[in-house]
């Protein structure tokens, strides 16, 4: 039988400034928030900008708290790592578990929004490494069609 996830909200603090945080909606925070999305915000907003979005119908966090700065990081290194399976360079399975690897972490402990600075651009990096080496294989690979006089590379 399989675990329920408990999560006491009181033990939140703000990375940034120690305050506690306040579960709220969205809406004034995000600008194109959709209706029902809710917040864990600093009790410091706007003074100290950090919060994290809750999973849909649940009181979870989707990670840690993040500041803008944090925030932007984290949706590029979303945006890299997506297209690692969106691509079809792997499977989404296997991208977590490249992921996993990459931070040394269990699989159930990979993920984006708990990340910081350092290791979203680490992410970043490593995702477009293997998306251009995955580019410069089908270019080589379209170059030797049969039919096709081969291009020097």
């Amino acid at each position: 039988m399989k675990k329920k996830k408990t999560f006491n909200p009181s033990t939140i603090r703000c990375c940034y400034c120690g305050a506690s945080v306040t579960l709220r909606s969205a809406e004034g925070i995000i600008p194109e928030f959709k209706p029902g999305t809710m917040l864990y915000v600093c009790r410091n907003y706007p003074a100290c900008d950090s919060y994290v979005k809750v999973h849909p119908g649940t009181k979870l966090p989707m990670g840690s708290l993040a500041n803008k700065e944090l925030r932007t990081l984290r949706r590029k290194a979303h945006f890299h790592f997506d297209q690692l399976y969106s691509t079809g360079l792997m499977s989404r399975e296997e991208a977590y578990e490249w992921l996993a690897a990459q931070l040394m972490l269990p699989m159930e402990k990979a993920h984006i929004g708990q990340l910081g600075p350092y290791y979203c651009q680490q992410v970043i990096d490593e995702s477009k490494k293997l998306l251009q080496a995955q580019k410069g294989k089908t270019k080589r690979s379209v170059q030797r069609l049969p039919g096709r006089e081969a291009r020097a590379s």
